[in-house]
């Protein structure tokens, strides 16, 4: 497939690349700094675009199957989550090609015996004061998300620790915080890769947000 990942160089974008690349798909690399995108494992499928992803046109996202978004933004951007999903899903209301990917975050996971949002535990928690406008705008895109119903979309959550590392078993889930045998609650960047390539390939959810954990 041909598959456009926005955000290639960060975390989970670069994951995504470069595991879509390894199984033969066509990528479409989108970001802004050209010399990390030249960073990026050099593959005949592989095509690169320095480009605002705001500056996207329809026309570009349809001529792609897939379109990952996996921007992350920094905290005192992060309304740009909430800005880029809609400004998506405004270009492609009505259609079910290309289908829309969306990396989410953990904070609108739900955890405890009440099952509250994970992202209040966060907003008690002074270390988290520095990002936490990173959760609760992810947040807000998911609940943005969950209104649309005329576009074919699809969303992961990783754990509470998500970090860069190779893909392991993983644990699938829906809308409550995954904690393992070990009591770890932590996704790979590589775990998450692969969750993402599996549905692309063999679609299984729609219009629905998923989790997946390191098991």
């Amino acid at each position: 497939m041909k598959i456009m990942i926005i955000g290639a160089t960060g975390m989970a974008g670069r994951a995504i690349t470069e595991l879509a690349l390894a199984r033969g798909h066509q990528v479409l690399a989108i970001g802004r700094n050209a010399d990390k995108l030249a960073a990026l494992p050099a593959n005949t499928q592989l095509t690169t675009r320095a480009v605002d992803a705001f500056e996207l046109t329809k026309t570009d996202l349809t001529a792609v199957d897939v379109v990952v978004d996996a921007m992350a933004a920094a905290p005192d951007h992060a309304y740009l989550h909430v800005d880029l999903a809609t400004q998506l899903v405004a270009k492609l209301r009505d259609t079910e090609h290309p289908r829309l990917v969306f990396i989410l975050g953990a904070g609108s996971l739900t955890t405890g015996p009440d099952h509250h949002l994970f992202v209040h535990d966060l907003e008690q928690d002074p270390a988290a004061a520095s990002f936490i406008a990173v959760p609760q705008n992810q947040l807000t895109e998911l609940k943005f998300l969950r209104t649309v119903t005329n576009v074919n979309w699809v969303g992961f959550s990783p754990a509470a620790d998500f970090h860069a590392g190779p893909a392991v078993a993983p644990m699938y889930g829906k809308d409550e915080l995954l904690v393992n045998f070990h009591g770890d609650s932590a996704t790979n960047s590589g775990t998450m890769a692969t969750a993402v390539l599996n549905e692309i390939e063999q679609p299984a959810h729609r219009q629905e947000r998923l989790t997946v954990a390191n098991q």
